[in-house]
């Protein structure tokens, strides 16, 4: 299975980053043979909707579960879509959150575990 895992840097020894959308790193494993590729997170920086983008990013480069902090409505709402499995944890290095994932240590998400975050504001 292909994960795609939170992280702050593009190496297996970067510490998790708990944004989902907004991080600047994602690390992509594939579980059976922990063979990974890192890729700058392209929604890190959006204006809006960086959770749907990282979904759409994530997505087409094969991730079946992603590993975070934490996803906002709207990102929860399209992993769910893209068929994506979320999983949470409190941190550590890629590495070794590869390691609890193999070994079932993770917690599943089955709803929204925040509020989100909007842009802008009302004048």
């Amino acid at each position: 299975m292909k994960i795609a895992i939170s992280t702050n840097a593009p190496q297996l020894d970067a510490q998790f980053n708990p944004r989902f959308g907004r991080c600047a790193y994602f690390i992509i494993v594939d579980t059976d043979t922990r063979q990974w590729e890192a890729y700058p997170n392209p929604a890190a920086n959006a204006g809006g909707g960086a959770g749907p983008q990282a979904v759409q990013f994530i997505s087409s480069h094969g991730a079946q579960a992603i590993v975070s902090g934490g996803f906002g409505p709207n990102a929860y709402g399209a992993l769910q879509a893209a068929g994506i499995q979320m999983y949470t944890t409190s941190g550590g290095t890629a590495a070794s959150i590869v390691d609890d994932f193999v070994a079932g240590k993770l917690n599943i998400v089955t709803q929204s575990t925040n509020a989100g975050h909007h842009g802008g504001g009302r004048w």
